[in-house]
Formats: C-alpha cells, structure tokens, sequence
C-alpha cells in the first residue's frame, strides 16, 4: 500500500486564500485541481501526482482551509460545502488565469465542496467525483463515527480526540501493519488541524442536502465521471452510480480499493483518469 508519503517530484506552494498546495511542474496541457476529503490533505494524493505530470496534467493538491497546513477561521459554518465552495471556485480562476483548462477533482467531503464550487460558477472544463455522494452520509460505521467524535473534540480538543481514534485504530490490522513514520504523519496532520474545521466539516458530512438535480444543471454540456472503489464503506456503490445516472456522468469503479483509491490502488485509478480526462480535453478542442 501506498500513502501520503509516497514520494513525488512537486513543490509546495501558497495559492491566495492561504491554501497550502502541492504542484507539479508547469509544462502541461491542463491543470487538474485535487481537493481532499475529511481529515485529509495534499498528500492523499501524493501517489498519482508525477503521474498525473507525466501524463500531461499540472496536478494542484489543495488543503482546505483548517487542513493541515492551511489556517482557517473559527466559524464551523465556514467549512460546510455551501461556503467552501465559492473559496475552490476562486482557485480554479487563479489557475484559470494561466490559459489552460481545469479540471476539478473532489474526493469524499471533497467532492460535495467540488460540486458546491461548481454551483458557484466555477469555470471548470470538467468534474470528477471520486468517493463521494448525492447527499449527506448514510447511516453507518462513519456516520456514527461522526457522532461520536464530536464531543471528544469539543471536550479534549484534537489532541484528546486523536488518541481515542488512535486506540480505536489499533484493533485493526490494517493500521497495525502501517510503518511508524506514516501512523505518526497521520497523527500530526490531525492535531494541526482546525478543531472547528473538523467539526464543521463533520457536520457538513451529517447533513448536506441532495443537491445532484441543481449540479447537473450548473455542469450544462461539460463532462463529469464519478470513480468509486470497489469496496467503498462510506457511500455505497449502487448509490454513486445512480447520482451518476442524474448526472448524465460516466461512471467507473476501481478494482481492489476502497474508500480511497488514491492511496490503494493509485495505479487502477491512473487507468480510469488518464484516459477519461484526455477525451475530455479532445473533444473540447
């Protein structure tokens, strides 16, 4: 398995707004525009990004604000979708600027952030979805989760909340095989992230309306794909084909993944993008 720490030839970089980036060289035909999900950051996808250089896109990794080594306001309704969206829509015009297309890719929480700056008249030439639903998460493992955790952040704050996941994570082998160098990066993009991000985000997660009708009207003629792992435990699959179905979008499943194939199997995911993204960029010729 891969992870956050794969390495990678791009540098880190500051995008207005205070958004810390990770970007590939610039000797591209289009920029492709990566938004991280909840409790994630840049590095999740650390192991497609000379990848996706050496497949003619400038890869843009973003934290969100109150990510990671992004600064963020205390305001928890700043961080749900409706309010983060215009901010990745003011990237994408940033990036816009160069002259070349962009392409806008969400992962989990940050799919309904790529969607919500999509609503606000983002300039994209085309949108992927990966992992990421029609509607708040269902019930379940991760939704229950959410609940739980809230009054762990509000009391112990991040630190006291990360040694319960913690302690929760070692029962599973998974994370018992990790090295330690990535279990302890994990712990530190935590604990530096903004309590009332996490919280608000959460909380996006638990009730962001069915907003997929106003989405595909908002896209019009440009081209959309919704990606899931096979194995995803946060929306189902069955669930994200339908809204691809309402989008008018192709639709494609990664083999041997899960919840992020970006890190699981980045290369089955290379498979599917590559190709999609260029056919986009040919037919919008």
């Amino acid at each position: 398995m891969t992870g956050p720490l794969t390495a990678h030839t791009a540098e880190r970089i500051t995008l207005p707004g205070r958004l810390a980036a990770l970007r590939t060289r610039e000797d591209a035909d289009a920029i492709a525009l990566l938004v991280p999900g909840y409790t994630g950051s840049k590095e999740d996808f650390a192991p497609l990004l000379d990848s996706f250089a050496a497949g003619g896109f400038q890869a843009v990794a973003i934290d969100l604000p109150g990510q990671f080594e992004s600064p963020g306001p205390d305001d928890e309704a700043a961080y749900l979708p409706a309010a983060l969206g215009p901010l990745v829509a003011g990237v994408v015009k940033h990036l816009a600027a160069e002259g070349k297309p962009v392409l806008l890719l969400g992962h989990s929480y940050g799919g309904l952030v790529a969607r919500a700056a999509v609503l606000a008249g983002a300039a994209i030439a085309g949108l992927t979805l990966m992992d990421s639903g029609p509607s708040a998460l269902p019930d379940g493992t991760r939704r229950a989760a959410l609940s739980e955790g809230e009054p762990l952040l509000r009391q112990g704050g991040v630190e006291g909340a990360y040694q319960v996941r913690e302690q929760l994570n070692e029962r599973f082998p998974s994370w018992t095989a990790l090295p330690a160098e990535l279990k302890a990066f994990f712990r530190h993009r935590f604990v530096t992230s903004s309590p009332a991000g996490l919280l608000g985000m959460a909380d996006g997660l638990r009730h962001e309306p069915d907003l997929v009708a106003s989405l595909a009207d908002a896209l019009g003629p440009r081209p959309s794909l919704v990606v899931a792992g096979a194995g995803d435990d946060a929306w189902s699959v069955p669930s994200q084909q339908e809204m691809a179905i309402r989008l008018g979008a192709a639709f494609a499943i990664v083999p041997d993944a899960a919840h992020s194939p970006n890190t699981e199997n980045p290369r089955g995911l290379l498979d599917i993008l590559l190709p999609t993204w260029h056919s986009w960029l040919e037919k919008g010729a």
